[in-house]
């Protein structure tokens, strides 16, 4: 356990930032999984307007840090090819 002060306050500021990037990482993967069963479901035009939101939630993890931009990349990447298969 630290002693400082300054050592407490990081720690605190380290939960609470950890805590708010499960949070956008968990309603990621709940989108996610959502899409994918939207595209397993031949469901094109919901599929699509669904995608524009996990698009928008990557790009939003990716900008805060949350994840890799690469990352983001990939993950859109291969969101996209499924649903145009699917279609």
């Amino acid at each position: 356990m630290p002693r400082r002060k300054t050592s407490l306050k990081k720690n605190r500021a380290d939960r609470k930032k950890h805590l708010r990037n499960l949070k956008i990482k968990q309603q990621l993967k709940k989108t996610i999984k959502k899409f994918l069963s939207l595209v397993s479901a031949k469901n094109a035009a919901e599929a699509k307007a669904m995608l524009a939101k996990v698009f928008s939630q990557l790009d939003k993890a990716a900008k805060k840090n949350i994840i890799h931009p690469a990352t983001a990349n990939r993950r859109k990447s291969r969101l996209m090819k499924r649903l145009s298969k699917a279609a």
